[in-house]
């Protein structure tokens, strides 16, 4: 199984939205690609990491390398800075990306306590050039004080990565 981990946004060049206290939406979504990667290779995938500066880096990368399912890690921000949980996109209702979504969004939300916002459609470009089954995952709000700190929590990050690729196992063995 190929699958690719996008970690959103691009460190030094794109910071993503960006918590109270400074926290980068980059730097959170590079360390979570790596450790879903290391969670996923350890069950014999064979994993791309990539984390570009535009999309078409990205989803190029990902269809070169054949990807079977591809995963979007970002960090949701909003001007009410109460808003807060966890939601994952699909392109379309009804497909294997929705499945997969499911699959993760369920893994993160009980593992980690997050407020359960759903599964949603989106018309991100990631999810409608990847040539496979494609999620964006918005993990929690890096604008939300509480979950910047749940964000910035390396323990917490490693709980959050492993419930994305037990979601995804999970979806693997649906068949």
């Amino acid at each position: 199984m190929k699958i690719t981990i996008n970690g959103g946004h691009y460190p030094g060049r794109d910071s993503g939205a960006v918590g109270p206290t400074g926290l980068q939406e980059s730097d959170v979504n590079c360390d979570l690609m790596s450790r879903v990667a290391n969670y996923l290779r350890a069950v014999d995938c064979d994993v791309l990491e990539v984390q570009e500066n535009t999309l078409s880096q990205i989803t190029d990368a990902s269809n070169r390398f054949g990807a079977d399912l591809f995963i979007s890690i970002h960090c949701n921000a909003a001007v009410d800075t109460n808003a807060k949980g966890t939601e994952t996109y699909c392109y379309e209702l009804g497909s294997d990306s929705e499945k997969l979504a499911a699959c993760i969004q369920q893994q993160i939300v009980s593992s980690i306590g997050t407020a359960d916002r759903g599964v949603k459609t989106g018309n991100f470009f990631v999810l409608r050039i990847a040539n496979c089954t494609a999620v964006l995952v918005e993990t929690a709000f890096i604008s939300n004080k509480d979950e910047e700190i749940l964000l910035a929590d390396e323990a917490k990050r490693d709980q959050l990565a492993a419930a994305i690729a037990r979601g995804i196992t999970d979806y693997l063995s649906l068949g």
